[in-house]
Parts: C-alpha cells; structure tokens; sequence
C-alpha cells in the first residue's frame, strides 16, 4: 500500500512538473512586453503558437488521464478532513486584466454515465390533455353563457338516471386562512375555535352528518386549548368517518410561490401531527384557494400516498373547455413521468368559487336559495336577490325538484353518475345556528329526495373520500386508479383568471421582501435541521447525548410551524393585510434566530478535537452569527469580526451536499487582514471597501474575501489575524464613473480610489471565466463572453416600469392590470458607477435612484465563477401605482418559447400567446427561468419567487416590486403601499450547446443542465460564516467536520435530513428522516469543470457508507410525509431513485 502511494505520488508529481513546464511557456507568452502594449491583442502568429500549447496540453492530460485519477485517490485519502486550500503562490495579473491565482492543488473532474443523460431524451407517456396544447387551441373569448355567466347552457333527458340514479354527496367545509383580513391568533379566538367547538357538539347529534377540514395549523391551537373529553370526542368522529381531515398539511399552500422544500415540510408537519395525536393518515386532497395549480403538488400528494385531489381555482376558459369535453376529472401525470406512475386522480370544480351559491350547480341565483345562513335575518344575503327560504312541509317537494333540478345540470358535467356537491365558505359553522340551519334543512331534502324512487336520486353528507370512493365503486376500480376512459393530463394552471382579463399574476411578485425572507428561512431551516441531527447523532456514538442541547428540537418544530404557516397561499403571495404581514415577518424573524441558535450549538459540538472537554452554557454561546436583523423588515447586517494579533476563529458552514471552492465575505476592522487554514496556510485575500454611500467609503470596516474549500455539509475552520506580515492581501482596485467633477471623492487609507468622467465607452471586467462588457453611460451589462467562445453574446439589462390602468379595475395585490407595454425606467442625471477589480472578484456596480444593481463575478474555477451574481437593492417607496422591471435581452433566437420553474422542483414550457394580454403571459419564477436556441442558454436563477415572462424573442423580463396604491376588489381590501428596501438576488448563466445537441425540443418537458442544478444550490445555500467568540480562557483545539464519507452523486440533491418526532415536545425520537431528490438532467450543454469531483451513478447510492463516524442501524423506505412505511431494507442495501424521484427513509443513525 505505501509503496503504490509512493507511486502514486511521484507519478503525480512527473504530471506536474510536466503541467508546470508547459504553463511556465505559456505564462512566458502572457508576460511578453511588446504584447502588453497592444492591450491584450494577439499577433495572429502567437494566437496559433498558443492553440498549439494548448493542443498539446489537452493531449497530455488526455496520456495523463490514469494518473490523474491515481492523484485524486490519493489525495482523497490523505486530506479526508476536506478543507484544502491554495498554496501560498501569490496571485497575479494576466495581461488581458484578469487575475491569475495560485493552482488549487486538487484535480476535480465531472463523469457522467451516458445512461443518466438518456432520460432528458427519453419519450414520454403521452397525455390526453398537454396544458400547453389546450392554450395552444383556445380562443379564450369570454361569451355570456346564460345563467352560468362564464359557462354554456346545460340540458339533460329526465330518464337519464332511470337505470342508474344520482349519487349526491354533499360535502359541508370551512375554508380558514390562517391569516388574511386578521391574523392567524385572531382568527382562531374569533372565529375558528368557534368551528371546532360546535363541530364537537353538532356532528354528535347525527351520526348521518359529515364534515371535512383541513389546515392542521389551526387544528393543533384548538387541540392544545381543549379538555381530553373534546380532545376524545374529536377523535372519535374523526375514526368514526364522520369529520375528515383532508389534505392534512400544516395549511392550504401557496403553489405558485412556494419551494418544494417548504411544500413538504409543511406536509410532514401536519401528517406527523396527525400521527401523534389523532392516528390518521389523509386520503384525499382540497384545494379549493391558491390562486393557480403546480403540477409539483399533485406529485408531492402522489408520493405521500393520497389517492385523490381536487382543484378548484383554474382559469375561466379551461374551466368551461373541460366542462364542454367532460374532462373535468382526469389523471394528473407529470409531463416527464415515461410511464404512469405519477397519476393521481384530480377532481377540477368546474364553476367561478367554491362557495354555496357556486357549487350546488350552474345557476347561482338558485344555488345561493340553499345557502341557509342566509335566511332572512341574517347578516349574509343574496346578490342575486332572491332569498333562501327554510324548508317547511309546504315547500318541500317545490324545494327538492328545484335543487336536484341543479344538480343533475352539474352532473352533465362530470362522466359518472356520482356528484360532488361542497356546502361551505370562509369561516363558516362558527355558530351553532348555522349548524343547526344547514345540516337540518338540507335533512330534510335529502329524506325526501331519498323516498320518493321516481326522482331516481340518493342524496346524502359525504366527506371528501366519501365521494371518490363512491366514484371508484361504480368503475370497480381500486381508489386512486384510473376508471376506464378518463384523459391522462400534464401540466399546470398557471395563469388563473377568474373573469374577463383579470390574471392573477401580480401576486408572483407582490411584497418581494417576504419572498426572499421565506428563502432565508428555508435555506436556515434545512441548514439546522442538518447540523442538528448530526450533532445528536454524533453525541450519541459519544455517549454524550446528556450533555448536548437536544431541547434545541423545540426552536426546530417552532421554525418549522412558522415557515409553513407562510407557505399558506395568503401569505407568501404577498396577498393579507399589512398587519397580518408584520404578524407574519416577526413569526419568521423569531425563527430566524433560533435557527441561527441551533445552528451554533450543533457546530460548537462538530468542530471540537477532542469533545470531552465540550461544555453547553446557555448564556455563552460559542460561536456569533453570521449577521443579525435590527427588526422583521429590516436587511441584515453582517457581523463585525474584530481582529487581534492573536487569532480570531471563523468556522464556514456549506450547507450544499458537494464539496464547495467559493470565494468568502467577512467584515473585519483592520486592512492588516491575513487569512489562514487550519493547518497554518496562508491564502490570497482581497481587501475591499464598505461602503456607507455612492461614493463614501467606511474608515472602520472593511470587506476581507477569500477562497475557500468547503467540505459537502460541513464546516470547516480559518483563523484570521491583524499582521503588519500580510503579503497575501491584496487590495481591491476601484474607479468610480462619476456624470460630473461635483462631487467630492475621497478613497479610506490603505484602498486607493480613483474617479473618472462617465464617457459612452463601453468598459470591462473579466475573470479566468469570464469577460463582462458594461455601457460607459448605464454602467448596466450589455455583453458576455466565456473563456473558451470566441464570440461575444449581447445580454444587456434593461430596466422599465409598468404603470396600471386608469379605468376602474386596476393592478392590486393580487391582479396584474398593466396600462400597456413597460415605458424605459429614466432618471435626470446618469447613475454614478462603481467598478472593483482584484484577484477575487471583480464588480460593477450602478447606483440609481430606485435601485441599486451590483454584478459581480468570482475568479474561481468552478460553478462559483461561472455564472454572474446579481443584486438588485430596490427601493421604490415614493411611488405611486409603479412596477419595476428588469428585462434581460439578447439575440437568442428563442422566439415564443420560454421556461419556469415550478417550484424549484421541475421546468415547464411556456408561450408567449398573442392572443392573451400581457397580463396573462407571465408565470411564476420560484428558482429559474430560460430561453435557448440551437447555441445558447441564459438562465436567470433567482433567490426569491418573482413574475417573469418573455416578452419578445431574446428575452426574459421579471418583476422586481410593485408599489399599488388601491384594493384590486378580491376582498383583501388595501393597495401595496408597505413596501421595503429589498434585495433581489440571481445568478445569471450563460451555457452553450454542444455540437452534437443543436436541436431544441419543443416538447413538454425540458431540464436544467447539471451546472445550472449547482448554481441553483449555490445561491440558495450561501454560505454561513460564523465567528468564534473570544474566550478568556483561550479557545480549545478545533478541526474541520467533513459529515460525509463518500461523495454523493452530483445529481442527487439532499432535501433534508430530519429529526423525527418523540411523544415529547423538546426532544425527537432516535430516528432521522432522509430526504433524497434525484434530478433530471439535460447533458446537452457543454461541461464545465464543477470545481469538485463530480460523478453519477445511475441513481445508486450506499447510505450505510454515506456518514462518517456513525453507524447505520435502521433503512426504512417511506412514503413522503412519513406516514407510510415499507420493510426496513438490509442496512447496507444500496438505494436506487428514478430521475425526478423524491424519496424518504427512517434512518437510525448511531
């Protein structure tokens, strides 16, 4: 063994002296004088020279190929900690203006099984109905259709149900936001605790009465206040079939906004509640409020084991299409399923709303008669003027005929003979009376329908599954199987309208601050969740466990609650009054800072050498967060770390599941900066300006930035010092564009600053991977030119703002409403210009009134320097009726065709129909959007959910704010007037086809490459840095954490890895939920080196070798809220997921 070491090693080092040689040639050509004076063009004579270096070079890494893999065995071996950093060759300057760091040390490669590719390319089950072809072929006009306004006359033959009468169900709801018009406290004690209350008491009386509920947020407060008796009684109806929990998430989410990570965790917390409490598991899905469907819902329902759903907000025209074609009830497949296993049954209600007067049939004037909340007397009445009327003995049989009348007109609707009939609204049954109204006058209907057999009906209260299973019976089919010859769709509903062209797709963006707070929050929680369960896992191989916090688990379920309360679809849309929003952003801060708190607690335990001397104090936490908010809607800032000449500690936490070279941030108080690893080597730091303005500099903080090797979801230790010996600190080098000479500039001793007249010149930064051209006058991007494509590609940002419509309907927190095309954002004076270089990063920077963009690129191989990273700092708090955009264009041939995400789990076509207003031709962005052609893909990443849309061929345009003045009439009642200082945050990636893979498909389906997945994770997961306190006593020993024994395949992404619940609030069981997503991949773009060792597996992976240190006890597949479970499979079985898949496993980790 030592000898094939020795071996490797000097075979190694032939490779690179070998490298070196052919690099010091090159370097020779870099360096020539004459060169340097022609700014950085070639003689033709020594482009060809350099090519034939480079043919070479590329040949002997190709004869080098064997050894290379020797290397990376052997260094894999000998640096199993992880955190290797560059040696201490100081960077230099190249002669085209980039900057050249010392080699890294570690040869990292990407090897993708050609078989991992094949399923981008693979046919697909095909579906009856593709919602992009259903768009393709509406003509959406909006005809009266008669008494069901947005429909069409509906007829039948009275001896249609001669042979097979009517099955009714009538299912009695109540639809309760958790926060909306009042916040979540104060609904529950005004109105829901009321619900519940009389439901314990009125479903009792009658054991032929149902009820269906289902946000568990309000469930678990009412369950928390109530006596064992109610708590006993509930449980009963519950086992009894009489009141069903459907659904049974957390609450009724948000789908277009919402991440798939939050989606399931707010189902997890509702099902293992249910679990602990009730011992239920959901078998039907309601969502009667979010404003548009996702596909990814009906998956994550599909793979947590529901057997049907239903859907009720979808746009008019699709409504009234599939209502025409009955196709109301179909198989919902997603688009990249090749087969069937994704289907799920989806119900669709088929008419404007979910409340009474909408759901009893077509003809609201009549449905609303059978409202009886709204008698005579009552505070609710009927629009349409006719009121209900109690049944009595008189009116009973003219009663019953009028409404079975109805529902034999909805029944034309649907294929079988069996009808869902809702009876509910928001916050309904909160009096007895109500109760009382309803479930005894529709008795009374039902008896009488029921025996008089010429009116071939039976009509009765159902629950949700009541009805499916009915459904099922009648085909003789299994619940959740497809009947004979009802549609398989793919695809989505997004836009929704709900009449003429009011689309809802102004919430996309609506109070961006919250959007990108939810993120932080996700990316924290999943981040603690993580450390945590490690931490415990490692304490308990230690026999620790008594000595560390394990009470952190109640700051975890706390965090957990309050970001899936913020998932509900009043909530992260943007859409509840300005209250409830501070109501919601204290509830998310709070739990910002106990993640922060978990997070602490778990490192201070992981980074100990020697863990017996490793003491808890509650009052003395170990190590400071990475920043710190003064309030709810506040921007954080980012903490102070105070050198000294002895060191100061800071312990980096990577929360992405691969190993990560990125360049770090920290603020410290000395430009005598230096930067060390944990084993004593000193790396390159730019030494940067804070900035307190435009053009002031900060005399007292400076930005140090470092490149820093992480190991996958570790945490990894650096010292830094004040020494006067800091030869590795380079400083940043600054030019500020200034419109004038006016302003007075001055730049911070030791950072030099030099300020310029803005000129119309276009100027350029540039790193190893990139070449950025800005306009001289906008100082915003106009060009972009990778390393290795002669061409330079115009991507240019533009911004614009859209005003609203001067008629009555206008843009509000919900409608888009624009009064025409987007007019070019202007100003008085040109912006003043910021443009750093250094050995790091290079940015640019455009102040301007209403926002701040800053573009900064990383001179780093791998996924951190190959995108740009964009923020835009919006502020548009003096407007009025205002949104701002930003439009990115090019000339990408991309014509109608663009790409979303649906929730950060899956890519959807779109068009951009001309047929439909502008409105109506944006769509969710909760991660990414694309265009392409046959060369090229940009993807705009995003770190918080906004609209986007492609307005014309080349483009992607996304909404940065709004800023409305006015109620848009859906019931909220107030404008957007509470916005704040927000921070958007992207990643723009620029990928090229490779030859053999010009062709676009125009398909159903399309992926993101393995590069964009990784920059996605990048910005979402930023990485925490985390200052240890100074002790008095001197800090003890510490060492990297490096959780992983093995790599995981790059195209696995680890969702969560998630303490799972005891019968005790502030301590979890022994047993861990795993969480794995498989990503689709399209291999179609060229392959750059990730900057880690990247490998696929064709979906194999071995958890029994996967965490170092920790032994595998228990491997139990499990349905994905964990409420099902398979047999334990051996421990060291090897797992396989499909492309797309997500799956959970118990783990016992010991």
């Amino acid at each position: 063994m030592k000898l094939r070491k020795q071996v490797t090693v000097c075979g190694g080092a032939i490779f690179c002296v070998a490298v070196f040689s052919l690099y010091l040639m090159l370097d020779r050509v870099q360096h020539d004088p004459a060169r340097r004076q022609s700014g950085g063009n070639f003689p033709r004579s020594q482009i060809s020279v350099l090519q034939n270096r480079i043919e070479q070079l590329e040949q002997l890494l190709e004869e080098n190929h064997q050894i290379i893999s020797h290397i990376k065995d052997s260094v894999l071996e000998l640096t199993d900690t992880g955190a290797v950093s560059p040696n201490g060759h100081l960077p230099f300057r190249s002669a085209n203006g980039s900057w050249v760091l010392p080699f890294d040390g570690r040869p990292t490669f990407l090897s993708v099984k050609p078989l991992d590719c094949q399923f981008a390319l693979a046919r697909r089950g095909q579906a009856d109905l593709q919602m992009l072809d259903v768009y393709s072929l509406l003509s959406f006009d909006n005809v009266d259709g008669g008494v069901w306004k947005q429909g069409f006359d509906i007829t039948y033959d009275p001896t249609e149900w001669d042979s097979e009468p009517l099955q009714v169900f009538v299912v009695p709801h109540s639809h309760n936001d958790p926060g909306w018009i009042k916040t979540f406290d104060k609904y529950y004690y005004d109105q829901t605790q009321h619900i519940f209350n009389n439901m314990v008491v009125k479903l009792q009386e009658d054991r032929r009465r149902k009820f269906i509920w289902s946000e568990i947020s309000f469930f678990a407060k009412w369950w928390e206040s109530v006596d064992i008796h109610k708590q006993e009684a509930m449980r009963k109806l519950i086992h009894s079939g009489q009141m069903e929990v459907v659904t049974g998430g957390w609450v009724m989410t948000d789908e277009a906004n919402a991440h798939y990570f939050a989606m399931i965790d707010q189902l997890i917390e509702g099902h293992q509640w249910l679990e602990k409490n009730i011992g239920v598991t959901p078998r039907s899905a309601w969502a009667v409020d979010p404003f548009g469907h996702s596909a990814t819902m009906s998956y994550l329902l599909k793979r947590s084991n529901l057997t049907s759903m239903l859907i009720q907000r979808v746009h008019y025209s699709i409504k009234k299409h599939f209502a025409s074609t009955r196709s109301l009830e179909f198989m919902w497949r997603q688009a990249w399923d090749p087969a069937s296993s994704t289907d799920i049954f989806c119900h669709m209600m088929p008419f404007y709303s979910y409340d009474v007067p909408h759901t009893c049939g077509p003809d609201p004037k009549i449905c609303c008669q059978f409202d009886f909340k709204r008698l005579p007397g009552s505070r609710v009445n009927c629009p349409w003027k006719v009121p209900p009327r109690a049944v009595t003995d008189g009116n009973l049989a003219e009663r019953a005929h009028l409404l079975l009348d109805q529902y034999r007109k909805k029944s034309k609707l649907f294929r079988s003979k069996v009808l869902l009939v809702p009876l509910g609204d928001d916050f309904r049954y909160d009096k007895a009376l109500e109760w009382d109204q309803q479930y005894q006058n529709y008795q009374k209907l039902f008896d009488y329908m029921n025996s008089h057999s010429e009116m071939h009906v039976q009509a009765q209260f159902g629950t949700l599954t009541d009805y499916f299973d009915a459904l099922y019976k009648t085909y003789g089919v299994a619940p959740g199987t497809r009947p004979p010859d009802y549609p398989v769709l793919s695809g989505d509903f997004f836009a929704y309208a709900d009449r003429e062209d009011h689309y809802w797709s102004g919430y996309y963006t609506s109070r961006p601050f919250y959007k990108n707070l939810d993120r932080i929050l996700e990316s924290h929680l999943r981040g603690a969740e993580i450390l945590y369960s490690l931490a415990v896992a490692h304490a308990r191989h230690a026999g620790m466990e008594g000595r560390y916090p394990t009470s952190d688990y109640s700051l975890l379920t706390d965090a957990r609650r309050n970001i899936a309360l913020f998932q509900h679809h009043d909530a992260i849309t943007g859409t509840s009054k300005e209250v409830v929003v501070i109501d919601y952003g204290n509830r998310l801060l709070r739990s910002l800072i106990g993640l922060k708190r978990v997070i602490i607690n778990a490192a201070h335990f992981l980074i100990m050498k020697n863990k017996d001397i490793y003491r808890f104090y509650q009052t003395e936490p170990f190590l400071e967060t990475d920043d710190r908010r003064a309030t709810q809607d506040s921007l954080p800032q980012r903490t102070l770390i105070e050198l000294e000449s002895s060191p100061r500690y800071v312990v980096l936490f990577n929360p992405v599941e691969q190993e990560r070279l990125c360049v770090v941030t920290v603020l410290v108080n000395s430009a005598r900066v230096r930067v060390l690893t944990e084993d004593g080597q000193t790396l390159p730091v730019q030494l940067s300006a804070q900035w307190s303005s435009a053009i002031q500099m900060s005399a007292e903080v400076y930005q140090a930035s470092f490149m820093a090797r992480l190991p996958a979801l570790g945490l990894a230790v650096f010292h830094l010092y004040d020494s006067a010996d800091s030869p590795m600190t380079l400083r940043s080098d600054t030019v500020l564009r200034v419109p004038s000479h006016g302003q007075t500039i001055r730049g911070v001793d030791p950072l030099p600053l030099r300020s310029q007249m803005a000129d119309s010149q276009p100027f350029y930064i540039h790193s190893q991977s990139l070449t950025l051209g800005f306009s001289g006058t906008t100082g915003l991007l106009e060009s972009i030119r990778r390393k290795d494509d002669p061409q330079e590609v115009r991507v240019q940002i533009q911004f614009l703002i859209y005003g609203t419509r001067s008629s009555k309907d206008k843009s509000g927190a919900y409608l888009f409403l624009p009064d025409g095309n987007a007019k070019p954002y202007t100003q008085r004076e040109l912006p003043i210009v910021r443009v750093v270089e250094g050995p790091l990063f290079a940015e640019v920077v455009a102040h301007y009134q209403h926002f701040q963009q800053t573009i900064r690129i990383h001179n780093v191989p791998g996924v951190d320097g190959l995108s740009l990273d964009i923020t835009v700092m919006v502020d548009i708090r003096d407007q009025t009726n205002k949104e701002l955009s930003m439009r990115i264009v090019t000339d990408i041939q991309s014509e109608d065709t663009f790409y979303t995400d649906l929730n950060g789990y899956q890519i959807q076509p779109r068009r951009y129909f001309q047929k439909l207003p502008l409105q109506a031709n944006f769509y969710p962005m909760p991660s990414m959007a694309y265009i392409q052609d046959s060369q090229y893909r940009l993807t705009l990443h995003t770190a918080q959910a906004l609209g986007v849309s492609s307005p014309a061929s080349g483009q992607l345009e996304v909404i940065l704010d709004r800023r409305l003045m006015q109620d848009d009439n859906r019931g909220l009642g107030q404008g957007l007037k509470d916005n704040k200082r927000t921070a958007n945050r992207f990643r723009l990636l620029l990928e090229r086809r490779t030859g053999s893979n010009r062709a676009v498909d125009g398909g159903p389906t399309s992926f993101p490459s393995l590069l964009s997945h990784m920059t996605s994770a990048i910005l979402n997961h930023e990485v925490l840095a985390l200052p240890v306190i100074p002790k008095k006593r001197g800090v003890p020993p510490l060492r990297t954490f490096a959780p992983l024994a093995a790599t995981m395949p790059c195209d696995f992404h680890l969702v969560n890895l998630r303490s799972i619940q005891s019968q005790s609030a502030h301590s979890p069981s022994p047993f861990t939920a795993l969480i794995l997503h498989r990503k689709g991949v399209d291999c179609g773009l060229e392959a750059q080196n990730p900057g880690f060792n990247c490998t696929t597996t064709q979906g194999q992976l071995s958890i029994s070798g996967l965490f170092r240190g920790l032994e595998l006890q228990l491997l139990q597949p499990m349905s994905l809220s964990l409420m099902y479970s398979a047999a334990p499979l051996a421990n060291d079985s090897t797992v396989t997921l499909d492309p797309m898949e997500i799956s959970a496993y118990k783990l016992k980790l010991h």
